[in-house]
């Protein structure tokens, strides 16, 4: 009997920091990401996916604003909805040549995921979560005035957007995932996190500019699909204490205790590491059973016990 797990992957799965960005080189990376995939399925695992956006997400945003004389600009929600039927594609288009190539029938399906949140989530007054372009002081002032949105500056870079990132509390497409998956289906949802949506005052749903923490939407996931474990998929073979600093030191194990302990003391930094411990500790008490991070190429090693970081209840 294969064993559940939820695959999130992250954005060099996809498309690497030193990219261009091109069809080609992403297309060049999914069929890596997607040897690795059908390298699980062979150990007996049945895999769900996940994955980020975010590189994707900031170029459409971006040829929106370089086109905004020509195309009218489309919301945030839009824009993730194009970047996951994207990479959706991707995903699906390699799973199955590489699940041909290894003598493997399964059938692959994105599905296009409406992420739920609250309204009256505080990060909708207080919005945090950077994306698209630099703007000049100047241009910042304006967008604020004419688009109303807010721009902060980003680390001295120059000025960036900011919006809200809202917890999930829920997919739309809840039934549908977990019909698919029990039926062996190779399901790829949320991706990047989701497109956020809210249940207005009338009942109805309604799209909100805003992006979802992919690695809280994994969490969720994986107990949806009632998956054993949750295998994130970073740029780095393990989680570390003092990371980049001196005395940097490697984690083979933790428990629950322990990472709640290490994430109060400022080991895993926002926006790096610690959304992912985060929605480890999210899955495991919700019932899963262990949460392995570690990168691509280490994935079948960690699952076996030779590399990753490893966190379990006890």
């Amino acid at each position: 009997m294969p064993r559940n797990m939820l695959v999130s992957l992250g954005g060099n799965a996809i498309l690497k920091y030193t990219e261009e960005g091109t069809a080609q080189e992403q297309f060049e990376n999914v069929e890596t990401t997607s040897r690795h995939i059908v390298e699980l399925i062979e150990e007996g695992y049945h895999v769900a996916i996940t994955h980020g956006n975010g590189p994707q997400v900031g170029d459409i945003l971006l040829v929106y604003e370089l086109a905004r004389k020509t195309l009218p600009p489309m919301p945030l929600d839009v824009c993730g909805a194009q970047s996951q039927g994207m990479i959706g594609y991707m995903l699906q288009l390699s799973l199955k040549n590489m699940l041909k190539a290894a003598g493997m029938a399964r059938p692959v399906v994105t599905l296009l995921t409406q992420t739920l949140v609250h309204q009256d989530d505080p990060e909708f007054k207080m919005p945090t979560k950077p994306v698209g372009p630099f703007y000049t002081a100047m241009e910042a002032s304006k967008l604020h005035e004419k688009r109303g949105w807010t721009v902060v500056n980003d680390s001295g870079r120059g000025y960036r957007r900011v919006v809200p990132s809202p917890l999930p509390v829920g997919f739309v497409e809840e039934k549908s995932i977990k019909t698919l998956f029990l039926e062996g289906t190779i399901v790829i949802a949320s991706g990047g996190g989701g497109i956020p949506v809210i249940i207005n005052e009338e009942g109805m749903l309604q799209g909100v500019e805003a992006v979802i923490d992919k690695d809280h939407a994994a969490a969720y996931l994986a107990s949806l699909i009632e998956a054993e474990i949750l295998l994130i998929l970073t740029d780095v073979e393990k989680a570390a204490l003092n990371y980049g600093k001196p005395g940097q030191r490697d984690i083979d194990h933790i428990t629950v205790s322990e990472a709640e302990h290490y994430l109060q003391e400022g080991h895993f930094p926002p926006g790096n590491m610690g959304p992912k411990v985060e929605s480890a500790l999210t899955f495991l008490e919700k019932g899963g059973e262990k949460v392995i991070i570690t990168s691509l190429e280490h994935a079948v090693d960690a699952l076996k016990g030779n590399a990753g970081t490893t966190i379990t209840k006890a």
